[in-house]
């Protein structure tokens, strides 16, 4: 199934995710579509629960197709209850987002990152990232604590910009 994408301002989106106790079969049909849905979306690098309206604590994220994060990933990560544990570095970069399609911003997010999550099968999964992967994951856990990158920008006269047509 293809999920519609949830776009601002719906209030879906600045509401905190819930944690994931068990996974079960119906989460794991959930996590499948949220991956369908975001390989279905031109440039999807990421996604999370809320953007398809479900305040889950559920993440997929992968860069290795993208020229930023091509040649420094883990492929296709799909993350239950995500949690950051280790930050270290700062870098700006330019963020755009399926649920903001017609802006995008400049956004300082940490350079490394260290993420504990559990996989589909319900494992403990620890990885140390950086770079163009770094952020993406940054920006889809934001979504689970209801932050778009709307929210990290300085100023919005300065650091937000309308997407070109075309």
């Amino acid at each position: 199934m293809i999920y519609k994408i949830i776009l601002f301002p719906d209030p879906i989106l600045k509401k905190i995710s819930q944690y994931i106790n068990a996974i079960d079969e119906n989460i794991k049909e959930f996590c499948n579509d949220l991956v369908e849905t975001m390989k279905n979306k031109p440039y999807g690098i990421g996604i999370s629960a809320p953007q398809v309206g479900k305040l889950l604590r559920i993440v997929v994220v992968d860069v290795s197709k993208h020229k930023k994060g091509r040649w420094n990933n883990h492929g296709q990560l799909l993350m239950i209850n995500p949690k950051i544990t280790h930050r270290e570095g700062e870098q700006i970069g330019r963020e755009g987002c399926m649920s903001v399609p017609d802006y995008f911003g400049i956004v300082t997010r940490a350079r490394r990152i260290r993420v504990e999550y559990n996989d589909i099968d319900g494992n403990f999964q620890a990885i140390d990232t950086k770079g163009y992967e770094s952020v993406a994951i940054q920006h889809e856990i934001d979504h689970l604590d209801g932050y778009l990158f709307l929210d990290r920008i300085t100023s919005l006269k300065q650091d937000l910009y309308k997407r070109a047509d075309g």
